[in-house]
């Protein structure tokens, strides 16, 4: 299974811009993530998607490849349908693509080896994501991703919102952050890029919701892994302090 590992890289964030070149001991944010993507054995190609021509020169300026894209899309997975496309004119095709997130600087290879093995060992899979087992104190953070799933694994919603809603208080309920590292089958990336936002993904902001809401199947995957993402400069001094530790 040919696999394509994409990495989404905007200049404009809002909370922290030009995060993608803030350095942490030294080396930027986006050439950490690269690194790291580098690693995975089944991976057959990284590249870097961006939008900003000072990301697009530093990644050259370290050997990556990149390529530039639309500023107007709205998301890193439409940014990642272009990617396949520009690739797939080249008459570089691929069975499957893995969006990793830009801001994970120390993403574990083994957290996206294991989700393509996932895809190798579920045929079925059109969409795959992993989670991770939180309690119900971190349940309440609005900005932790929570998710429910089905007895197949499948996600049934993603929700920021502390879900399931424990109505007995039996302090056992088990609640599952969403880890925002996806995988697609090509075919299904494109057609998803087509698909138009629907009204549960303005709602809570979360663009899953719409391939839910069109009758994509999302697999869910149990992970230990969490890497440290950077949205703040707060995130920032964590990483900082990680290194250090």
């Amino acid at each position: 299974m040919k696999t394509l590992g994409i990495i989404p890289a905007r200049y404009a964030s809002s909370r922290l811009p030009g995060k993608p070149l803030l350095e942490i001991e030294g080396v930027s944010m986006i050439q950490r993530v690269f690194n790291q993507a580098m690693q995975v054995k089944s991976i057959d190609l990284v590249v870097v998607a961006t939008d900003d021509q000072r990301i697009y020169d530093h990644v050259e300026s370290f050997g990556g490849h990149v390529l530039m894209t639309d500023p107007n899309h709205q998301s890193g997975t439409d940014r990642c349908g272009e990617v396949l496309k520009l690739l797939n004119q080249k008459g570089n095709t691929f069975d499957l693509v893995v969006n990793i997130q830009g801001d994970e600087p120390f993403i574990n290879p083994l957290q996206i080896e294991s989700l393509i093995q996932f895809f190798n060992n579920t045929p079925n899979a059109q969409i795959a994501s992993q989670y991770k087992c939180i309690d119900a104190e971190k349940a309440q953070d609005v900005n932790r991703v929570k998710v429910v799933t089905s007895s197949a694994g499948k996600a049934l919603y993603f929700s920021r919102s502390m879900i399931p809603f424990d109505k007995r208080e039996q302090q056992n309920t088990q609640y599952k952050q969403h880890i925002g590292l996806y995988g697609f089958r090509s075919s299904v990336l494109l057609d998803i890029c087509m698909l138009s936002p629907s009204k549960l993904e303005q709602l809570e902001s979360l663009e899953q919701l719409r391939w839910l809401e069109n009758g994509y199947s999302i697999y869910m995957e149990e992970t230990t892994y969490q890497s440290i993402g950077i949205d703040t400069k707060a995130d920032m001094d964590e990483a900082q302090n990680f290194l250090k530790d």
